[in-house]
C-alpha cells in the first residue's frame, strides 16, 4: 500500500491503542478504527485492522485467559454467527459512506441506551452475570454485524458486558475468548470479499510489532482503573468511536 511515513507512524499508534484496548479498555479500538479508516481506504482498512486486532486478541487470552464466562460465551455465539452473515451481505454492496453511518449510529444509539438505563437506576451491579437470552441475541447479532462490517463489534458488546453487571477481570477474559474466535472465524469472510491480502498482510507484519508493547502497556494499568472509572472509560470510548465515525 502506497503510505507515507508519517501515515506509518500514526498507523503505528493506532496499532499499539488496540493492544491497549485489548487488555486494559475494551472499546477503545474504535479509535483505531477511525484512524485506519482516515489513513486507508474505509472499507480496505477493515481487512488491514482484522489480524492486528486478533494479535491483540491472543495477548488478551494470554493474559485474561481464566477469568472468561464461558456459559455468556456459548449464548451469544449463534446471535453473533447470524450478525457476521448479514454483515458479509451488507459489505458486499455497501459503500464506504454508508458503513461508516450505519457503524457510528449503531454505537452512539448503544451507549445512549446504557446510560439512560444507568440513570434510571437499572444498572446496579449484579451479583452475577446476566445473560438473558433475548439481551444476549440483540446484542449478538448487533456485535456480528458491526464486527464485520468495521471491525466495531467491541464497543457493542462492552455495553453488553457492562449492562449484564461483569465486574472489570471477568469483562476482560470473557470479551478476549469472545474477540479471539469471532475474529479468528472472520477471516475467511473478509478474504472472500478481498479485503485481505498479500499488501495488506505485509503492512500487518510491520504494525503487529506495535501491538505487542500496547498490550503491555494496558496489563500494566488495568489493574490501576477502578470500577466505576473502567466502566466510564469504556462508555465514553464507544461515543467518541461513533462520533469520529459520523463525522469524518
Amino acid at each position: 500500500m502506497d503510505i507515507t511515513v508519517w501515515e506509518f507512524l500514526v498507523l503505528a499508534a493506532a496499532s499499539a491503542l488496540v493492544g491497549f484496548s485489548k487488555t486494559a479498555v475494551s472499546g477503545a479500538n474504535t479509535v483505531s478504527l477511525a484512524i485506519f479508516a482516515a489513513v486507508l481506504p474505509a472499507r480496505e482498512s477493515t481487512g488491514v485492522l482484522l489480524p492486528l486486532l486478533i494479535v491483540g486478541d491472543i495477548l488478551a487470552v494470554i493474559t485474561y485467559r481464566r477469568h472468561a464466562h464461558w456459559p455468556t460465551l456459548w449464548r451469544l455465539f449463534p446471535a453473533v454467527a447470524a450478525g457476521v452473515v448479514l454483515g458479509t451481505a451488507y459489505m458486499a454492496w455497501a459503500g464506504d459512506a454508508a458503513i461508516r453511518n450505519s457503524i457510528g449510529a449503531i454505537l452512539l444509539l448503544m451507549a445512549g441506551v446504557t446510560l439512560w438505563r444507568r440513570r434510571a437506576g437499572a444498572e446496579e451491579a449484579l451479583p452475577a452475570p446476566d445473560t438473558s437470552r433475548v439481551k444476549a441475541r440483540s446484542y449478538g447479532v448487533l456485535g456480528g454485524f458491526t464486527t464485520m462490517v468495521a471491525n466495531a463489534g467491541g464497543p457493542v458488546m462492552s455495553l453488553y458486558l457492562l449492562s449484564a453487571g461483569f465486574r472489570k477481570l471477568g469483562f476482560l477474559g470473557t470479551s478476549a475468548w469472545f474477540f479471539l474466535i469471532v475474529n479468528t472465524s472472520k477471516v475467511p469472510f473478509s478474504v472472500g470479499l478481498g479485503l485481505i491480502d498479500a499488501r495488506s498482510l505485509l503492512l500487518d507484519a510491520m504494525l503487529a510489532l506495535f501491538v505487542i508493547p500496547g498490550a503491555f502497556i494496558g496489563k500494566g494499568c488495568v489493574h490501576r482503573i477502578d470500577q466505576v472509572l473502567f466502566e466510564r472509560l469504556v462508555i465514553g470510548a464507544t461515543i467518541l468511536g461513533g462520533l469520529q465515525l459520523l463525522l469524518r
